[in-house]
């Protein structure tokens, strides 16, 4: 049993107002304290969850990007600005983080996440967020996170549109994965990206704030947990709408077949 940290007085002082919540308490922070996250992407959704996951008190968070910040950025990533234009994302966001808490322990991957790199670098968190804007990555980080038993809380946002869900199919009955529900990427051409058809700035801190509140509540184990529930967005409506997700018995990644074959 992982032996939790003593907190300080400046660490009672910084997060009072978790600590006074019953779900959380001291117990519960010393957890945050104890958290490794790996987020995939500094970008929309990256850039307010990063930064409420060191606000929250997360002790070591991990941020992977390969790209470096761009003026056509800032419109929504928060995390970045301007005078970073031209620099790493890594580094933008690994300075943003300890202005906001400098006892989080920032660990940059300035790369792309890759089939050759992804088992190394996902091995060293506890829980993963993705909030890449690719379907070779979610489908990657599904299927990797199922073998070795990583939870993982994706979001994804086009346009005015936000989606999110929590995957751990590792945990069998009532928990799917990102193939039950959509079996196979689609091509990247099928789908515009956010270059091509946009997105509502506010709306990447929508959902990345959302990502955030689900990884603390997995951290924390508490409330409901979004695993078998996607939770969708219409920002025009300002309505939410929540899907029920089933295990599919023929899921490639988690289904019968799959397990019987491991």
């Amino acid at each position: 049993m992982t032996t939790l940290p003593a907190l300080s007085e400046t660490q009672i002082r910084r997060y009072a107002r978790h600590i006074v919540l019953a779900e959380i308490g001291g117990v519960g922070q010393s957890k945050l304290i104890a958290a490794k996250v790996l987020v995939v992407g500094a970008g929309g959704l990256g850039a307010p969850l990063l930064q409420y996951l060191a606000a929250a008190g997360i002790g070591t968070l991990g941020v992977i990007d390969h790209d470096t910040v761009d003026l056509s950025n800032l419109q929504r990533q928060v995390i970045h600005r301007t005078s970073d234009v031209g620099i790493s994302k890594v580094e933008s966001a690994r300075r943003a983080l300890e202005e906001i808490n400098p006892e989080v322990t920032v660990q940059g991957h300035d790369e792309r996440l890759t089939h050759g790199n992804a088992d190394r670098i996902v091995a060293g968190y506890d829980i993963v967020a993705d909030g890449s804007d690719n379907f070779a990555t979610r489908y990657l980080l599904n299927d990797l996170c199922y073998r070795l038993r990583k939870t993982l809380v994706s979001a994804a946002i086009l346009r005015f549109d936000g989606q999110i869900s929590t995957y751990k199919a590792w945990q069998g009955a009532g928990h799917p994965c990102l193939r039950c529900l959509f079996p196979a990427a689609p091509s990247e051409d099928a789908v515009p990206s956010c270059a091509q058809a946009g997105v509502l700035g506010a709306l990447a801190g929508t959902l990345g704030t959302l990502q955030a509140t689900e990884v603390v509540k997995e951290i924390l184990g508490v409330g409901r947990s979004l695993s078998g529930s996607l939770l969708m967005y219409d920002a025009l409506n300002a309505s939410f709408e929540t899907l029920a997700v089933t295990k599919r018995p023929e899921c490639p990644t988690c289904g019968d077949s799959s397990r019987a074959g491991a």
